[in-house]
Parts: structure tokens; C-alpha cells; sequence
């Protein structure tokens, strides 16, 4: 059996009929930058998180930057993240003339470990900016109390984690802003980059649309100057379409994964992914480790299992944060964790016989 790591052309024919419409009719309008087809996707986004704004953009990584950058976030600064991410969480605050500070990961749940953030903070220090690493919910009732008690802007990363939720309430929703990649692969993906940045805070939600619109509100009126970031029709009218399947989506994905853990929960050479309490994890990644990963990997490819890494070196420890000189004894959590991370096939079309196989399979590899 062949089961890949992610299967897009599955879903694009779920809803085939749907897309096709959706980009004959950007086609026929030559709505290709701007116009209603955004519009109408950022209105139903932001009714869907409950929010009064959702400023769309070209990709995820544009969203934290002009969210850091619209909240002044600038040279002299620090911005505490986590040590496991996408460096897209990280460059972003370098972007800005900020430094990154890293703090470690918990031990099970793969966010940032809230018990280890305090003491990071410093007199420069003007945000957190946890990452729902996963689908997983990050524990945001320690992390708000901290932004509240310090006076920091608490700015969330939901690339990985759209409607997931930490105690009844959707991430991105706890702070000033949460930040969204539509990148292909995610939960709800594009068929192309885009992203955008949800917020109730007017006065950011201008200076944030300003920004990505060359630092203007209205043609030919350039306020500041600004950047190019503009979702684009095409992936406009695509999301419109995904977004009503979402939750249906993030359903299967659940089962899939209590699936997973159902089958190797008696493997004991599998360490399987916990569920934060009172959390909703919507699995973008079913993560597991194990050891000899590589070697794990490598025979699962042979029997027709494809895998991924998520991620292979930790932010603190990659090349571009060499100036920091960390150490493994500075995240000895993540530093361990980096090298036995393992994930395993997730995305809704899977079937129950393919989740099976790739279970047997790993436990023959491991026996």
C-alpha cells in the first residue's frame, strides 16, 4: 500500500465542481488582485472566528511581520518565541530590528513552556509570540496572565492551528492578533501562498491593511511607505469555497489521530502525541518519536509510508541564530526532541486501512 504524507489532489476532487466554479468565475471577472472575491473571504473568516476583522495577505509570514511591525516592534526590542517552529515564526522579529529570544518547549504538547517564559522577560522585551504548534492549543491562560502582568502585546501564530481552541475559545482570538498561513498543505490551504491576520483592535487592523497595501488606505494615498502583500483573487475564491469544510476537516483529522494513538498506544518504542486538557488539537501534524528516527523513516519509506520532519534542527540551534551561541544545555528539551520527532501521515481523506497500515507498519519496523 501507498499512503503519502499529504494527498491535496484527494481533496481538490471532494470538491471539485465547487473550485473549478469558483476559479472560472475569478477568470471570467478578472478579479485577480483585490476586489470582492477578497472581500468576501475576509468577511467570512472573521465572522467564522467571531472577530471584527480579518486583514488577508500574500502568505503567513507576511502576517507576523506587519502585525509586529504595525505594533511598533522595532530595534531595541526583544520578542520572546518558542525554540520549535517554522523560522518563519523567528525571522519575522528579526525583520522588525528585534531580537528573538527562545524559550524551551514542554516536554509533551510541543508548545512553547509557559514555566520558562518569565524569566526571559526583560525591560526590552514588548511581546510573546506563542506558536499552536501542531493544531495543538498553547496554554493561553498562563501565557495572557503573563502579557497582562508585564504590559506585553501577546501576538499568536496560528499557521498550524486554524479553529482550534484552549478552553471553549479559538486560538488567535486571546490577544491583540493572531496571525494565519493558507499555505497548501495547511488545514485550510490555498492552491497557492496567502495568508492573514485577525484582530478587534481597529486602529491595528488599519495600520495593518495600510502596510500591506503599500502604506495606503485609498489609491494614490500613500500614508507610509509600505509592502506589497495582497491575497489575490484566485486564492480568495479557493478558501471561500474550503472554508465551509473546515470543521469536517479538523473532525477527521481527530479521528485519524485517536486512531493512531489507538493502535500504537501498546508500542512502547512510540512515544504518541498528547492532547492538551480542555483543548481542541486539530492535528495539522500527528507527531510521534521514536528512536533512530532516521533509520525508522527510511524503511517506512520502503514500505510505501511517506513521513516528514517538523523540524529537524530547532530555531535556536540553526545557522541563522549562530550569533546567539545557544547551546543544547539552553533547550535540552527541544534539543532532544528535534532528533526523534517523527510525522506520520495526516490529512481528512485518509482512510481507516491506510491509518492501519502505517501503524503495523511502524510497529514491524520497530519490533
Amino acid at each position: 500500500m501507498k499512503v503519502p504524507f499529504v494527498d491535496l489532489k484527494a481533496q481538490y476532487q471532494s470538491i471539485k465542481k465547487d473550485i473549478d466554479r469558483a476559479i472560472q468565475s475569478v477568470i471570467d471577472e478578472t478579479a485577480f488582485v483585490r476586489g470582492k472575491y477578497v472581500a468576501e473571504f475576509e468577511t467570512a473568516f472573521a465572522a467564522a472566528y467571531g472577530v471584527k476583522h480579518c486583514i488577508s495577505c500574500a502568505n503567513g509570514t507576511d502576517a507576523i511581520f506587519m502585525t509586529l511591525k504595525m505594533l511598533g516592534i522595532g530595534p531595541g526590542d526583544e520578542v520572546i518565541t518558542t525554540a520549535m517552529s517554522w523560522i518563519a515564526t523567528s525571522e519575522t522579529i528579526s525583520l522588525c530590528g528585534a531580537t528573538p529570544v527562545f524559550v524551551d518547549i514542554e516536554p509533551d504538547c510541543y508548545c512553547i513552556d509557559p514555566g520558562k517564559i518569565e524569566k526571559k522577560i526583560t525591560p526590552r522585551t514588548k511581546a510573546i509570540l506563542p506558536v499552536h504548534l501542531y493544531g495543538q492549543p498553547a496554554q493561553m491562560d498562563i501565557i495572557v496572565g503573563l502579557c497582562r502582568k508585564h504590559g506585553l502585546h501577546l501576538v499568536e501564530d496560528c499557521a498550524q492551528a486554524h479553529f482550534a481552541e484552549f478552553r471553549g475559545q479559538k486560538v488567535g482570538t486571546f490577544g491583540v492578533a493572531g496571525t494565519f498561513s493558507f499555505y497548501p498543505g495547511k488545514n485550510l490551504g490555498a492552491y497557492g501562498d496567502a495568508g492573514c491576520v485577525i484582530t478587534n483592535d481597529d486602529a491595528l487592523a488599519e495600520k495593518v491593511r495600510m502596510l500591506a497595501n503599500h502604506g495606503s488606505l485609498k489609491k494614490h494615498q500613500h500614508e507610509i511607505e509600505g509592502v506589497n502583500s495582497r491575497m489575490d483573487g484566485l486564492q480568495a475564491a479557493i478558501l471561500s469555497v474550503k472554508l465551509p469544510q473546515i470543521h469536517d476537516w479538523n473532525r477527521r483529522r481527530h479521528e485519524h489521530a485517536m486512531q493512531y494513538s489507538e493502535l500504537l498506544a501498546g508500542v512502547t518504542k512510540v512515544r504518541i502525541p498528547k492532547v492538551r486538557a480542555n483543548a481542541t488539537h486539530i492535528f495539522h501534524v500527528y507527531c510521534i518519536q521514536v528512536g533512530e528516527r532516521d533509520r525508522v523513516a527510511a524503511a517506512l519509506k520502503g514500505m510505501g509510508v511517506e513521513t516528514a520532519i517538523h523540524y529537524p534542527t530547532a530555531l535556536p540551534f540553526l545557522r541563522a541564530y549562530s550569533r546567539f551561541g545557544h547551546t543544547p544545555a539552553d533547550f535540552p528539551v527541544v534539543h532532544s526532541a528535534q532528533q526523534a520527532i517523527l510525522s506520520l501521515p495526516m490529512y481528512p481523506e485518509l482512510t481507516r486501512e491506510q491509518v492501519a497500515y502505517v501503524a503495523d507498519s511502524l510497529s514491524q519496523v520497530l519490533a
